[in-house]
């Protein structure tokens, strides 16, 4: 599938759920996924699919970016390190901490 790329400008109001604090020091529950992911060699690769899910949320008028650590939580769940309810556990409480 080749997708158009285009510019699109969508206006809010409120936080997105992807929204977070900006900080200088990384999380206890960030640096337990990063030591997690270094340990078992495991890093984030785009898919197909990631990019289709990218473009039907867009294109639905949502913003969905993940970031860094949550991108190894995705990979540690691909490759089976963890399974889909410790990384939605991680997620969560990563999300916390990160906050605002």
């Amino acid at each position: 599938m080749d997708f158009q790329v285009e510019k699109c400008y969508v206006r809010f109001k409120g936080e997105s759920m992807s929204t977070r604090r900006q900080t200088a020091t990384v999380t206890a529950t960030a640096r337990v996924i990063q030591n997690l992911a270094k340990q078992n060699h495991v890093t984030y690769h785009v898919t197909d699919t990631d990019r289709l899910a990218h473009h039907m949320t867009r294109l639905a008028g949502d913003v969905v970016a993940f970031d860094p650590i949550e991108q190894l939580l995705i990979g540690l769940q691909r490759v089976g390190r963890i399974d889909r309810s410790l990384m939605v556990r991680l997620q969560a409480r990563y999300l916390r901490e990160t906050k605002p």
